[in-house]
């Protein structure tokens, strides 16, 4: 029994939640997920279990990538949720980064349990790296 989004559905739930990404209020974005939810992402891994811990890595993340904008670009239904395909344009310097990626998104009572993020980051290392290096 199929209990995910339809693609208008999760199309519509990441036009409220991506935005939350941008702006540096992890407040705001941890409020789309549950208090025991999972998260991970090629930064960790290993990822993060529950919303202090998640809370936590946001205020990190955020407060280093502030102007990042991620924006869907397509959506796969799927048992529990959706296959949240994006792309994000992430400032590092005065260079800009073009990625793109996809993340699952299982949710419960209308709230996310999972989110696993998946990204080929090398040329957004490389950015930051050269950043780092130049200030030195």
């Amino acid at each position: 029994m199929f209990e995910g989004l339809s693609e208008a559905e999760a199309v519509e739930f990441a036009a409220g939640w991506l935005p939350a990404w941008t702006g540096n209020d992890p407040e705001k974005l941890a409020a789309f997920y549950t208090d025991d939810a999972f998260y991970s992402d090629p930064g960790v891994p290993e990822g993060v279990q529950g919303k202090e811990a998640l809370l936590g890595y946001f205020r990190a993340l955020l407060a280093r990538f502030p102007d990042w904008v991620w924006t869907n670009t397509a959506a796969t239904p799927m048992e529990g949720g959706f296959l949240n395909h994006w792309h994000a344009t992430i400032p590092v310097g005065i260079t800009v980064i073009e990625c793109d990626g996809v993340c699952t998104v299982r949710l419960r009572d209308g709230l996310i349990e999972r989110n696993q993020v998946f990204f080929d980051r090398s040329e957004l290392l490389t950015a930051i790296t050269e950043v780092e290096l130049g200030a030195e």
